[in-house]
């Protein structure tokens, strides 16, 4: 099973289109959208679990230049 997460994303005034050209090339950065609302951004990542997203957002997309913040919101499947 992949694992997916949102990622709502905080940005400094004036670097949007840098934030979202940096975060379309990270591998496992799945959608980036610029949002209207409390976030600027929200992203969908995947990876073989949580682990390796928590990893992707703190290595990679918590280290752009331009980002504040994130809230990560993993994605939960219902059992049918």
């Amino acid at each position: 099973m992949i694992a997916t997460a949102f990622i709502l994303i905080t940005v400094s005034h004036g670097m949007g289109k840098k934030v979202y050209q940096k975060l379309s090339k990270i591998p496992g950065v799945v959608q980036v959208n610029a949002i209207s609302g409390p976030y600027d951004m929200i992203t969908i990542v995947q990876g073989s679990d949580f682990n390796s997203i928590g990893n992707l957002v703190i290595n990679k997309i918590q280290s752009i230049e331009g980002i504040e913040r994130t809230l990560t919101c993993n994605v939960i499947e219902f059992e049918q």
